[in-house]
């Protein structure tokens, strides 16, 4: 079947192509009879727009990527539901990608990306990335990015975070004011900012009260997700017998210990306390329930977007953009998996 042009429309209407692409733009100088018959005819002839020559003549693709470590984990499904439904509202098309933690697979889909020309990209680093330089070349594409929970320090561009350190603080603080004084850590991969900062303020709620920071207590969980966390708790087990609180990275990690922990006998938090991060969901519904860090997702997303659709229409109007960092407020949650 042939493409349906204005220039149809217009022959058969008997009217130009200039006054059937205004009707149907709903320009005010086209009277109201015109654009009624213009649209029927439009309906009829099932016309739709030719996008690609809207995009030449605009110069906006109407897309932007969106580029996460995990699209199946509860926070990033959170922030992705965000993201789109403020997408929609201004007539954008996302497309989503996965790094799956690999920084070679988040350098080709950077590629991807910037060759489909989208309008801005918006992403959450993998664990593995170290090397910035596909970071830099969006940049200098002078496509807007904004950066969004697991970002570099080192890229100049908008971000939004939460404070990873102060939230690491309270969630070891509650372990430590519940009576807990041999805390291990189950942290992530040694480079994600993060991770880094996670860690930080775990230690340095160990300083603050006076409990010696003991470095055999920290176990590294390069993918931060269930397996990792049993194989945490398990190694722990091995390792230490007189440990009473842990703090992990994230709810996937600490539902895997807690796993091993019901398995072993163990009892939470009686015998040892488990504090969570990022209130997944499964969070409330597992046994015992888990107490976390409220990470918000949701509101994460649609910050994040909204901070990308200004950047980009400072681009279109040829305006200085004036980069961003916003920081998220997070919560202590409190259930059964500490005293």
């Amino acid at each position: 079947m042939r493409e349906v042009t204005l220039k149809q429309i217009a022959e058969n209407l008997g009217i130009s192509i200039t006054t059937v692409s205004k009707a149907l733009k709903d320009y005010p100088d086209v009277s109201k009879k015109t654009k009624a018959l213009v649209k029927e005819e439009a309906k009829r002839l099932n016309y739709k727009p030719n996008v690609f020559a809207v995009n030449l003549r605009t110069k906006e693709s109407k897309t932007v990527g969106l580029i996460v470590p995990e699209v199946v984990h509860h926070f990033f499904s959170s922030v992705i539901n965000g993201i789109i439904e403020q997408a929609e509202k201004k007539g954008y098309l996302v497309i989503i990608l996965q790094s799956n933690e690999s920084s070679e697979l988040e350098k080709k889909q950077i590629d991807l990306l910037i060759s489909k020309r989208v309008d801005g990209i918006m992403i959450s680093l993998a664990s593995t990335t170290t090397d910035i330089s596909h970071l830099n070349y969006v940049l200098e594409q002078e496509t807007p990015m904004v950066m969004f929970d697991k970002i570099s320090k080192l890229v100049d561009c908008s971000k939004i975070i939460i404070n990873d350190r102060e939230a690491a603080y309270v969630a070891t603080k509650h372990l430590i004011d519940t009576g807990c004084k041999r805390i291990a850590h189950f942290r992530g991969a040694l480079l994600p900012q993060n991770s880094i900062d996670r860690f930080l303020g775990y230690k340095k709620a160990l300083e603050d009260h006076g409990i010696p920071y003991d470095s055999s207590l920290v176990y590294i969980c390069e993918r931060v997700d269930y397996q990792n966390g049993v194989d945490a708790a398990t190694q722990l087990l091995q390792d230490h017998d007189d440990v009473d609180g842990v703090f992990a990275i994230t709810d996937l990690v600490a539902i895997g210990a807690i796993k091993v922990f019901n398995e072993k006998g163990i009892k939470v938090p009686d015998d040892i306390s488990i504090m969570g991060f990022s209130n997944w969901f499964v969070s409330s519904a597992i046994t015992p329930s888990l107490s976390t860090i409220d990470q918000p997702g949701y509101e994460m997303g649609v910050k994040t977007f909204k901070l990308l659709y200004r950047e980009m229409k400072a681009k279109k109007k040829g305006e200085k953009i004036v980069l961003k960092t916003k920081v998220l407020e997070t919560a202590l949650i409190k259930r059964n998996s500490t005293k």
